[in-house]
């Protein structure tokens, strides 16, 4: 960076004098310059050019000079070198030895599930007698955070029985399943191959809303399973129609996908009735996909040709 020749002449001025003059004038100099390289100037100048070939090997500025006891502003002061602290010699890994630790010992089954055939369900000859027992039954995490049980609506014997996922926020208000938009369309369904609520048996296979409508565990349905078993067997039916994958995998077993295992038949034995079943698409998932209505409208039919 060039500077205008006036404060080259006067530094140059002051680096002279800094050889003969007094401290305070030293300071002062040195303040100067220490602002001078902190601008970007990095050579002072005369007035009149100078001829740096001519001064053979002379560094330029190798006859100034300044006192090394007089810091600059633009210089922080210098640290007195550190000791370097020893490393000690690296040493090969070796893993900790293994300390003994108490076996524990889990049971293969969840606690819930346990609690749910631990009750002798023989003994509930109708629905009614199922339903206060279930009323109850404490084995199931969801009934303490559900607002009522959601225990059946249709008939108490019917041809045709309809097992869902899990009550939702509606069912859970009036104890019913199957009572909100899902079910609306369910009925709709129903009445599409002639039949009404007064015909067909409709339940979940967990009787109690999971929180914020989320999907059962297995540990869930596994504890409610006694009492759908027994439940089939009460109301005796020809078909058992599975609504969605998680009804799906739990009746039938199955770790598949509900669009691979709709549509086809199989044999259910539950509480020692036999029945076909079938799962088709959950009319929750028809209200979010309408094109989807195609491949349960079939399953409907396949249903009602069953049931003749």
């Amino acid at each position: 960076m060039r500077q205008p020749p006036r404060y080259e002449a006067a530094a140059s001025r002051y680096m002279v004098r800094a050889m003969s003059v007094d401290e305070t004038t030293r300071k002062a100099a040195g303040r100067i310059l220490a602002w001078y390289e902190a601008m970007g100037v990095d050579a002072a100048l005369e007035e009149q050019p100078l001829d740096w070939l001519a001064r053979a090997g002379a560094a330029p500025g190798a006859q100034f000079k300044l006192l090394a006891d007089n810091p600059t502003p633009a210089a922080m002061p210098s640290r007195p070198p550190q000791p370097t602290p020893a490393v000690p010699p690296r040493q090969a890994y070796a893993p900790p030895a293994p300390t003994a630790q108490p076996s524990r010992q889990f049971s293969a089954r969840a606690p819930a599930s346990d609690a749910g055939t631990n009750i002798d369900l023989t003994g509930a000859r109708t629905l009614a007698e199922l339903g206060a027992m279930l009323g109850r039954f404490e084995g199931c995490g969801l009934k303490s955070t559900a607002k009522n049980l959601c225990f059946y609506r249709g008939a108490e014997r019917a041809s045709l029985m309809i097992v869902g996922e899990a009550p939702g926020r509606e069912e859970d208000l009036e104890g019913k399943p199957f009572v909100g938009r899902a079910g609306q369309l369910l009925d709709k369904m129903l009445a599409a191959i002639g039949m009404s609520e007064a015909d067909v048996h409709i339940t979940n296979i967990v009787y109690w809303r999971p929180p914020g409508n989320r999907t059962p565990t297995p540990q869930e349905a596994l504890a409610c399973r006694p009492f759908l078993e027994r439940q089939i067997a009460l109301v005796g039916p020809k078909v058992v129609l599975a609504l969605g994958g998680a009804a799906a995998k739990q009746l039938f077993d199955v770790a598949d996908g509900i669009m691979r295992i709709r549509g086809k038949w199989r044999e259910l034995d539950m509480g020692g009735h036999k029945a076909q079943a079938m799962a088709t698409l959950h009319p929750a998932y028809l209200l979010r996909t309408p094109a989807a209505k195609g491949m349960a409208w079939r399953d409907l039919l396949a249903v009602k040709a069953a049931l003749k």
